[in-house]
């Protein structure tokens, strides 16, 4: 789905949550932003304030006739569950490749020469060091990944053959809530860490499972690299500008270079909300790293971009925003 596009002049991105976020970004650093969105996952609700076209990345007339007015986009929209990239291979191949593809045909069409994607660190699968650099061997060991793999292959050989300059950001943990407390994460179903261990909490979902405690890790548990969503739209804000100043292409990691294992989000969720969180010990998943967390000087080196926010930030924010979840009647706000 593409969602939004920033358009300091007509630049457009793809939606997802984190889009909403870059576009606040994005308007605070006075570019003019049109979204373009299938609401096949996004709230309406969540876009408000700013122009909204309902389509599909999919429909070349459609993207083609809202391009007309834009100088870059930002590629937000892809299906992104790993577990559901496994037990539905065909949805992941139509609308991360297949529809993407279609995307770029629309660009390609058009005049606009920069864009924007949305990776993933799920490019790497098992790393073979830490931290994680761009040039660490790229052997996805999931579906979703390998969506993500190829396309940046993709904008690589566009960049050859049609002078289309590209950033392609490879997030970590994406995690938190807008500090602002207007936007936070809506999932159904919930996958995610942090608001499932703060919807147990809330006695609204059941016992947060935690896979594993045997890994090879100072307590056991899995290590990952959260970075705070606010932090993640400024480097798409970056991105855009440095391509605007004629920047090449670029494939960067977007994390804190800080690793925080299942066990440290207890007991952050825990210092915070004041309350234990009900958890039950599971096995493993297949495939999971013991250890992701990233290396992202060269982000910092070549977009002047750093992740700003401290971990427990991000465990306050997404606190807010659940509590705040309560007492919204989000059967009208999502209509």
């Amino acid at each position: 789905m593409l969602r939004k596009l920033d358009a300091g002049q007509g630049c457009r991105c793809a939606y997802s949550l984190l889009a909403e976020h870059a576009v606040r970004e994005l308007s605070a650093a006075g570019h003019e932003v049109l979204i373009f969105d299938n609401l096949s996952t996004g709230h309406p609700y969540l876009s408000s304030g700013f122009p909204l076209i309902q389509g599909d990345i999919s429909d070349f007339e459609k993207v083609s006739h809202s391009l007309r007015e834009v100088d870059a986009v930002m590629h937000f929209a892809a299906s992104a569950y790993v577990g559901e990239s496994v037990q539905d291979p065909r949805k992941y191949i139509r609308n991360n490749v297949e529809s993407a593809i279609k995307l770029l045909d629309a660009v390609l069409a058009s005049t606009v020469r920069l864009f924007i994607f949305s990776s993933t660190c799920a490019v790497y699968g098992i790393p073979t060091q830490l931290p994680i650099l761009e040039d660490t061997p790229k052997e996805p060991i999931n579906l979703y990944g390998a969506t993500k793999l190829f396309f940046e292959r993709v904008l690589r050989a566009y960049n050859t053959s049609h002078g289309l300059r590209y950033v392609a950001l490879r997030y970590f943990n994406a995690a938190g809530a807008h500090p602002d407390g207007s936007i936070g994460e809506i999932h159904n179903p919930e996958t995610h860490l942090i608001p499932l261990a703060l919807k147990a909490v809330l006695g609204i979902a059941p016992p947060l499972p935690v896979f594993g405690n045997n890994f090879d890790t100072p307590d056991g548990t899995c290590i990952r690299d959260f970075i705070h969503v606010a932090d993640l739209a400024a480097a798409h804000v970056r991105a855009l500008e440095y391509l605007r100043s004629g920047g090449e292409s670029a494939s960067l990691n977007l994390g804190t270079g800080r690793g925080i294992s299942v066990a440290q989000v207890l007991a952050a969720v825990t210092r915070i909300t004041g309350s234990k969180v009900p958890h039950v010990l599971t096995d493993p998943r297949p495939g999971d790293p013991p250890a992701l967390y990233a290396d992202s000087s060269r982000s910092r080196d070549i977009l002047g971009w750093h992740a700003k926010r401290e971990f427990d930030e991000i465990v306050d924010s997404a606190w807010s925003w659940e509590r705040k979840l309560q007492h919204l009647d989000w059967q009208q706000k999502m209509h």
